[in-house]
């Protein structure tokens, strides 16, 4: 299968080549040409997500460079499964993605991601992964290329604007990761690497790849555990999950929107968003402006310019039939507050900022009688956020052992400003 721009003015390429860009020359996005269609009897047989996972993401790399190496790859990034569990009420769930080696849901998506490139053959000069994060995408990156041979990652994150645990992550890697601290926002981070892997010429000189979600490596795996998490509910009770999911560059929540494009028995996507509005307004029928990011509790949903919204208008190109499949609710910093103590007083589950956008949601569906079976998506594990957390509950929340271990490695980021040359002088002379 191939994949084309969003932009159309760039050729298609094959997914494995799509992958290894991370960026289509014209700046666009890449997509698969067509979709597969599955039933829910053509995962008979297949039970753990490893399973579901291979077989789901077999049709986009049939013919393809990849194609040999995708069972083992998808072995390792789907080796822990995520708990999908019953959330204190009737017919409510919580799909728990933290479980992975940096406690968020970027760990599988970059896992795959590193399985891919480290099977494609690369040249005499070493590849380098530009990954900008609002606090977690640049720890799963980072721990899923660290020592991996032939592979350098930048981590480019807003200085100040990302929780201690979450920073003290991104740095304490070394070796072959390195962490920068922008003088910026999220999107500042975001138009540093996008400029890079739009620049045609310093890519020749650097081979340049990406691992944010506006990489097709990075997508795909994301819908692979939305398929495997309706399809073990639909076995079990015979319903469709619907799904709240925590948005901010709209990545997760569309990966989950595509497994239901592609006919498994996903109901309803919400969007829960924090203060940064550009999604809830444009769902409510405004335009789609994007704004300058506001600072928030659930600060990894900080984005003002969500790089998925180019994917999504692709796909759904009428804004009128984009609304009838999308809906997507603000959170504030009190209601998320507010949320945290709630949660563990009444559900008995102590959940990060992140996932407090989306049970917050949750409860507002049920308020105004939305029925059914739902799942808000966990996408952190709540000890990575202590300085929110904590003080709200009045108890501690211990780490889970992966990130114990992380934060006892000594932890260093580099200074950077705003600036697309310095950091091309500064990969140059990596």
């Amino acid at each position: 299968m191939n994949a084309y721009s969003t932009r159309g003015q760039a050729p298609s390429v094959s997914i494995a080549d799509a992958i290894a860009a991370g960026l289509a020359p014209d700046g666009g996005l890449y997509l698969p040409e067509h979709w597969p269609q599955f039933s829910t009897h053509d995962f008979d047989g297949a039970a753990s997500l490893t399973e579901i996972a291979t077989r789901f993401l077999t049709p986009f790399f049939a013919g393809d460079a990849l194609q040999a190496a995708l069972p083992s790859i998808c072995a390792n990034a789907f080796a822990v499964t995520p708990p999908l569990a019953p959330f204190g009420k009737p017919n409510d769930y919580i799909l728990e993605l933290f479980h992975g080696p940096t406690a968020a849901f970027k760990d599988y998506g970059a896992a795959f991601l590193a399985g891919c490139l480290s099977a494609l053959p690369r040249g005499d000069k070493p590849l380098t992964i530009v990954v900008a994060t609002s606090g977690d995408t640049g720890a799963a990156v980072g721990a899923a290329f660290h020592n991996k041979p032939g592979v350098r990652v930048a981590i480019l994150y807003p200085d100040g604007r990302v929780a201690p645990r979450q920073a003290h992550q991104l740095g304490c890697f070394g070796d072959n990761v390195r962490a920068f601290r922008v003088d910026g926002s999220f999107d500042d981070c975001q138009h540093l690497a996008k400029t890079l892997l739009a620049d045609a010429e310093f890519r020749r000189e650097v081979p340049l790849g990406s691992a944010n979600s506006i990489s097709l490596g990075r997508l795909l795996p994301q819908a692979a555990y939305y398929a495997h998490a309706a399809l073990t509910h639909f076995r079990s009770t015979g319903h469709t999950l619907n799904f709240v999911i925590p948005t901010g560059n709209l990545g997760n929540a569309l990966a989950c929107l595509l497994a239901k494009r592609m006919g498994l028995p996903v109901g309803e996507v919400v969007l829960a968003s924090n203060a940064n509005t550009v999604l809830p307004d444009f769902f409510a029928g405004g335009k789609y402006t994007p704004q300058p990011s506001l600072a928030t509790l659930a600060n990894a949903m900080d984005v003002g310019a969500p790089s998925n919204f180019e994917r999504l208008q692709a796909l759904y190109p009428d804004a009128t039939e984009l609304r009838r499949v999308l809906r997507a609710e603000a959170v504030s910093d009190d209601q998320i507050r507010a949320t945290i103590v709630r949660t563990r007083d009444t559900r008995q589950q102590v959940i990060c900022p992140h996932t407090a956008c989306a049970v917050d949601v949750l409860e507002r569906l049920r308020a105004c009688g939305e029925q059914g079976n739902w799942a808000v998506v966990s996408t952190a594990h709540p000890a990575k956020f202590p300085e929110v957390v904590e003080p709200l509950l009045g108890q501690e929340v211990p780490p889970p052992p992966a990130l114990a271990t992380m934060l006892t490695r000594a932890s260093h980021a580099e200074a950077l400003p705003n600036d697309a040359a310095t950091l091309e002088n500064t990969l140059r002379n990596w």
